[in-house]
């Protein structure tokens, strides 16, 4: 029997929400996960993640709001679909997926040029 393992964080970041979302593809893309859908108005997206051994992809929606013009609130939910079976393997990905997304993402908002 299948069931999905659900997790959410939501988080402020210290850059506007319109630097905030042109990093959110790009932090996306490398992590090698695809974006399923994307509305940049209301900044809403759907992404996948690659599956491993003995578990499934994960589903991430992310939504961004913008707090005030220089902080921005992202949250992602995560959704894997696990049995019984690939619930004892995959104990704690689904948080762990949610993580490496902001960890990305910090990567490419502090991702500076160097100056020249």
């Amino acid at each position: 029997m299948a069931y999905l393992r659900k997790e959410n964080e939501t988080v402020e970041i210290d850059y506007s929400l319109g630097k905030v979302w042109v990093a959110v593809p790009k932090a996306l893309a490398s992590l090698e996960w695809t974006v399923q859908e994307i509305d940049d108005a209301a900044h809403h997206l759907k992404a996948k993640t690659q599956g491993g051994f003995m578990s499934y992809p994960s589903v991430l929606i992310i939504d961004g709001v913008a707090v005030d013009k220089k902080t921005a609130r992202v949250k992602v939910t995560a959704e894997t679909p696990v049995t019984t079976i690939t619930s004892i393997a995959d104990f704690g990905r689904t948080r762990d997926r949610i993580d490496l997304f902001f960890e990305a993402l910090a990567k490419q908002l502090n991702n500076k040029k160097p100056a020249r």
